[in-house]
């Protein structure tokens, strides 16, 4: 009976330990969202005041990108090497600390560049942390739903930016969010605890664990060494449905990069939007977290109607893909305002099914390894961010001021992901 009972705690313990985990890391994606569209936001007001060059505030987007790049695959290896916990509390503080400076910063070019680069690493520390804690501490039932809320509560935080944002001195939009993510490493530090929680992948009983671990088992981290050490670099690189994830996010992130730090200038500067119109670039965000989260019940739903993992991961990339694709290409031929925001508002509301889609399989072919799967994918998807300042700047510059091939490029993309995603993706595990 005491053993039973043991049992009994150990399920509820790791039930409470899997739910808080992605409470907090969602919480946290809340505030990385928010920091990240800050600048597009802002950029309008500083660089009216310091005199940038459409170039100029290219490379100033852009430079996130860069540090983003960076650190990705130092992300995924961090966390599995040293635990969640620590690298996700250091990935926030960073990001934080640099949001909170940024307007120190701003009367020297290039102490501004550098803050958007640490800016950018530390977000790339950070989700490729949740994406190893997703994997390890969230039942496989549950993991479109735990994404579809990862991705949900970043589009909040997205939304939130860009409703107070335009109202804001643009300083004080700043010091707001980079305090709340410093506030949030605290609680991290306080509420969570790592040893709790329980690989379910181990397919063992909470019993069977409990038990283990009284006998001197090493628990989580003597699991996820032993799963890393049996797994060298190449084979990252050397599969096909890896392959087919790393293209579909790279795909998504070419049109959603181009988005998410041009929107605002676009509606201003050709279309016309003035401050109260800017606020609509909340639509967009608003209308992604809710479809998140309504892909993540429905892909689980339809797991549990007995559909295949494969079945559902093609559904809802290709419908995350090809729907934006086509929405974008609507949007560029708009001219109005509200016709404008209506398209890409659809268009980032489809792209929310990619978190039950290419994002959830990372779980399914790399269970003990989707944190360096993530980096991986997710490096190579932060080239776009890299890219889309400068050449976005090149290309309307070249075209007279035409936004058009911008668009056109993004939405060619989309249908070319999701042509790989679908032919190419697996759900049987290979690393």
């Amino acid at each position: 009976a005491t053993g039973t009972g043991a049992g009994f705690q150990q399920q509820q313990l790791s039930i409470s330990s899997w739910k808080l985990t992605v409470a907090l890391c969602s919480l946290a994606n809340f505030i990385n969202s928010a920091d990240r569209v800050i600048m597009p936001i802002t950029i309008i007001q500083m660089a009216d005041a310091y005199k940038w060059s459409l170039h100029d505030q290219g490379v100033i987007l852009s430079a996130f990108s860069v540090g983003y790049l960076a650190s990705m695959l130092a992300g995924g290896s961090a966390a599995r090497q040293y635990g969640g916990k620590l690298v996700l509390t250091v990935a926030v503080f960073l990001w934080s600390l640099s949001t909170f400076l940024a307007p120190l910063c701003a009367n020297w070019f290039g102490a501004l560049v550098l803050c958007r680069v640490l800016l950018g690493i530390g977000e790339g520390l950070g989700l490729p942390s949740i994406f190893h804690l997703f994997a390890l501490r969230v039942p496989a039932e549950m993991r479109s739903t735990a994404f579809g809320y990862l991705v949900a509560f970043g589009s909040a935080g997205q939304t939130i930016a860009a409703l107070a944002c335009p109202h804001l001195p643009w300083q004080l939009s700043f010091y707001s969010f980079g305090c709340a993510g410093l506030l949030w490493s605290l609680v991290w530090l306080l509420l969570y605890r790592e040893a709790a929680a329980v690989p379910p992948l181990q397919q063992r009983s909470f019993q069977q664990l409990a038990e283990q671990q009284s006998a001197g088992e090493s628990g989580l981290h003597g699991f996820e060494s032993q799963q890393a050490s049996s797994v060298r670099w190449t084979e990252f690189i050397s599969h096909w449905p890896l392959w087919a994830i790393y293209i579909a996010h790279f795909t998504m992130n070419w049109s959603n990069y181009i988005i998410m730090n041009w929107l605002p200038t676009y509606l201003s500067k050709t279309l016309g939007a003035d401050k109260n119109q800017i606020m609509f670039t909340a639509v967009p965000y608003i209308l992604n977290s809710f479809v998140g989260i309504g892909a993540g019940y429905f892909s689980d739903a339809l797991i549990r109607e007995r559909w295949t993992a494969l079945s559902v991961r093609r559904l809802m990339t290709f419908v995350g893909l090809v729907g934006p694709g086509v929405l974008i290409l609507l949007f560029a031929g708009s001219s109005s305002i509200a016709l404008a925001v209506l398209f890409i508002s659809l268009s980032m509301g489809l792209s929310a099914c990619n978190s039950s889609g290419h994002l959830a399989n990372h779980a399914e072919v790399a269970p003990g390894h989707a944190g360096i799967t993530f980096a991986v994918s997710n490096a190579l998807a932060t080239i776009p961010g890299v890219l889309c300042g400068p050449l976005t700047a090149e290309l309307v510059t070249k075209s007279g001021g035409r936004w058009f091939p911008v668009y056109i490029l993004a939405g060619l993309m989309n249908l070319v992901g999701a042509v790989v995603y679908v032919s190419q993706s697996s759900a049987t595990q290979l690393l």
